[in-house]
């Protein structure tokens, strides 16, 4: 396939994740610039290769790499030689994505927690404090463990392929 009907092809891939992404509730010039940066070819890009390729305004991509930034999904790399900031996806973003739920999950035990501390437990707010924080505790130690699983398992699995 020559380079650029894989180039083409690829960000055509990347805007239907993009769109499904901004249909599931994702802002669309962030689905757009992590979908870029995601399906890129290229190790990094700069603002000015992700304006040039989505079309967008630089304020549209300034605010959109800000946010992925916030949320580990991309990452600002040095660049010899260059002046412009350079971004690439992160490794492990999925993972670091999922794992950053934790966070939320641990927020959402201790307002139970507080909740259950006025609230009797056979009471109906008692009743659905109690099913929240046993809900979020499972998750929480459950999304802890699967993540790491995935890591040891993606790890020996891509020495394994590039052996």
């Amino acid at each position: 396939m020559e380079h650029n009907e894989t180039e083409t092809e690829l960000r055509a891939i990347a805007e239907k994740l993009a769109l499904a992404l901004s249909e599931g509730g994702m802002q669309k010039t962030m689905a757009r610039v992590m979908t870029a940066l995601l399906f890129t070819q290229q190790k990094t890009m700069t603002a000015g290769d992700l304006c040039e390729e989505l079309q967008i305004s630089s304020g549209a991509v300034s605010g959109a790499v800000k946010q992925l930034i916030l949320t580990n999904m991309i990452e600002r790399v040095p660049a010899p030689g260059s002046r412009r900031d350079h971004y690439r996806f992160r490794e492990n973003a999925w993972a670091t994505l999922l794992g950053n739920q934790n966070a939320v999950f641990t927020i959402m035990m201790a307002a139970a927690s507080e909740g259950l501390k006025i609230a009797e437990l056979n009471s109906p707010a008692g009743h659905r404090l109690d099913e929240m924080q046993d809900f979020y505790s499972f998750m929480h130690r459950e999304l802890t463990a699967l993540i790491e699983a995935w890591r040891e398992r993606y790890e020996e699995s891509r020495m394994a392929r590039l052996s």
